[in-house]
C-alpha cells in the first residue's frame, strides 16, 4: 500500500504564499504521476496541477502562472508552491499519486490539508 502525508496548509492573507508538501511511503515499486487537487465547500474535487515522472507539468487555467508543481523523486515527494493566493483558492488540498505495486498501478490520495485565504 501507499501512505501519503501532506503538510504546509494554513491561513494566509490574499496575495500571500504557501508551499504544500506530500510525501509518499510504502511498499511500492515506483511513483508515476503526482498531482494536486482541491475541494472547496459544497463543490466537487478538481485538479489543479500534475507532474509526470519525467517532469512534464500541467496546470488548470485558474492557477497557471501562480502555482508551481514540482517533485523530488529521491524523496517520493511532490510540492505545490502557491503564490498570489486569492480567497477563491480556499479549499482542502489533496495530493494524488499513481504508484506501481507489483504488476499493477493504482491511484492513492492524501488526507488533505486546509488552505484558507483571507481577503
Amino acid at each position: 500500500q501507499v501512505q501519503l502525508v501532506e503538510s504546509g496548509g494554513g491561513l494566509v492573507q490574499a496575495g500571500g504564499s504557501l508551499r504544500l508538501s506530500c510525501a509518499a511511503s510504502g511498499n511500492f515499486f515506483s511513483i508515476v504521476d503526482m498531482a494536486w487537487y482541491r475541494q472547496a465547500p459544497g463543490k466537487q474535487r478538481e485538479s489543479d496541477a500534475s507532474i509526470s515522472n519525467g517532469g512534464s507539468t500541467n496546470y488548470e487555467d485558474s492557477v497557471q502562472g501562480r502555482f508551481t508543481i514540482s517533485r523530488d523523486n529521491a524523496k517520493n515527494t511532490v510540492y505545490l508552491q502557491m503564490n498570489s493566493l486569492k480567497p477563491e483558492d480556499t479549499a482542502v488540498y489533496y495530493c494524488q499519486v499513481q504508484a506501481v505495486i507489483g504488476r499493477s498501478a493504482g491511484r492513492y490520495w492524501g488526507q488533505g490539508t486546509q488552505v484558507t485565504v483571507s481577503s
